[in-house]
């Protein structure tokens, strides 16, 4: 039997009953019956547990799924998917500030956001999966502690690697004596998919018509935890928005918050348009925090590309797009809180992990954004200062960084105003099996994007 990561059932159930407890369904019962049967828990990091199940565990493992989806949840009412019912919950909700439409952000600034992205998530590729102390044991043991400058290999103790290997595929490409152009990423592919959505559709785009370009474009080997569900589950023949909710327990997971970006960049001051194609982009994979942390991204993006506000007027701005009583809201106001209160950032970043790391898995949506919200407040919107203190925090620290980087980049303005030890490395050129974007520059990334956010 094939090991295939993300979809075996019986690596997906474990997510699923954590899934369950966090948004307010029973799953107790359900779980005492796994566990009798011989069923183990998900896997802690990987994709796929390491031996298949057997027939009888894979199989069971597929009708306690459903019996899952059927369970009724506390958080429903305060936590819907659909558009119209998050509205409703928005007491602020926005509206454009401005009779006349905003003028969109300079080809300088897209550059300098596309650029922003690529660095925060370069940063970040040879410590993701890492535990928290082992990220701050590598930096510290080359000096590069508080984060200032790309991870290197050079001058790491034998022992310390040997205990926390760099992530295997991001290593040879992404340690600063191997960089040479930004590698490809998922933290890059989805952005790129999603100009290549705007270019075919505009503005008026369907959940349909994503789901549609993904199986034109995106070979199902580059998609991870909810959107490879997801992508299963149309080949299945199941169609949007049911393909967010059938056997994906990854739904509150970060996927649709990395995709957000371009709906930011092409909607300046119009930060409820943003969040509304966020919503449709995102309601392929996801549901719930999934998608308000989709829409977050999007709406703080969309006020940065403005370039009149600062970073913590664009995160309020991120806030009144999503239900004041969800989870996520919780978490991202708690951790501005604690970025605000503390001077020093390993102690915002310990706090963060005391309150979540337990409970949710480390690419999960709710303490991600978290993070990066937190990043981005007690930097000021720095570039540096973001995207350091993103990846320093740990879990999904490659999309942390790519985000933060995103959007504080954005609010800089300009290529030139971030340092060449981070841009240089990149040669201006992106690999990637999106489409003919492989060796694209960013400057032309730019040209592109300020088409989409120009056109009617």
């Amino acid at each position: 039997m094939q090991r295939l990561t993300w979809v075996q059932p019986e690596d997906l159930l474990g997510h699923e009953l954590r899934q369950a407890a966090q948004d307010g369904r029973q799953p107790s019962a359900i779980a005492a019956r796994w566990r009798a049967a011989g069923g183990a828990e998900a896997p802690a990091r990987a994709g796929a547990s390491p031996e298949p199940a057997s027939g009888y565990l894979r199989h069971l493992a597929e009708d306690l799924m459903d019996e899952l989806a059927d369970l009724p949840s506390t958080l429903a009412e305060l936590e819907p998917t659909a558009l119209d019912d998050i509205r409703a919950a928005c007491p602020t909700w926005p509206t454009p500030t401005a009779p006349a439409p905003t003028a969109p952000p300079t080809h300088a600034a897209l550059e300098a956001a596309w650029l922003g992205r690529a660095v925060g998530c370069l940063l970040g590729k040879p410590v993701e999966k890492l535990p928290l102390d082992a990220i701050r044991q590598l930096a510290e043991s080359t000096g590069n502690w508080p984060l200032t400058t790309y991870f290197t290999a050079k001058g790491v103790p034998p022992e310390l690697l040997t205990a926390h290997p760099w992530n295997r595929r991001s290593a040879p490409t992404s340690l600063a004596e191997n960089i040479d152009g930004m590698p490809e990423d998922d933290d890059l592919n989805y952005p790129l998919l999603n100009l290549l959505l705007l270019r075919r559709h505009g503005r008026t785009f369907t959940t349909t018509d994503v789901a549609t370009l993904w199986l034109d474009e995106l070979p199902a080997g580059r998609t991870f935890t909810a959107e490879r569900v997801a992508y299963r589950n149309l080949l299945l023949g199941l169609n949007p928005p049911r393909t967010a909710r059938h056997r994906n327990p990854f739904r509150e997971w970060i996927g649709a918050l990395i995709r957000a970006d371009v709906h930011g960049w092409t909607n300046p001051g119009d930060p409820a348009a943003a969040a509304e194609q966020a919503h449709r982009d995102a309601t392929l994979t996801h549901t719930a925090n999934g998608v308000y942390a989709a829409m977050f991204t999007a709406a703080t993006i969309a006020r940065a590309a403005t370039g009149t506000a600062d970073i913590h007027t664009c995160l309020r701005t991120g806030l009144t797009v999503i239900p004041p009583h969800c989870r996520l809201t919780a978490a991202i106001t708690h951790a501005v809180r604690l970025a605000e209160e503390h001077e020093d950032f390993d102690t915002v970043v310990d706090e963060l992990h005391a309150t979540y790391a337990d409970t949710h898995h480390w690419v999960h949506a709710i303490p991600n954004t978290a993070l990066i919200a937190a990043a981005l407040t007690h930097a000021n919107g720095d570039f540096t200062g973001s995207i350091c203190r993103a990846v320093s925090g740990g879990w999904d620290t490659d999309s942390n960084g790519a985000t933060t980087g995103s959007v504080a980049a954005l609010l800089a303005g300009t290529p030139t105003a971030l340092p060449d030890r981070w841009t240089a490395p990149l040669k201006n050129r992106l690999a990637t099996t999106v489409g003919d974007f492989d060796g694209t520059g960013f400057d032309t990334l730019a040209h592109l994007t300020l088409v989409e956010a120009t056109r009617p």
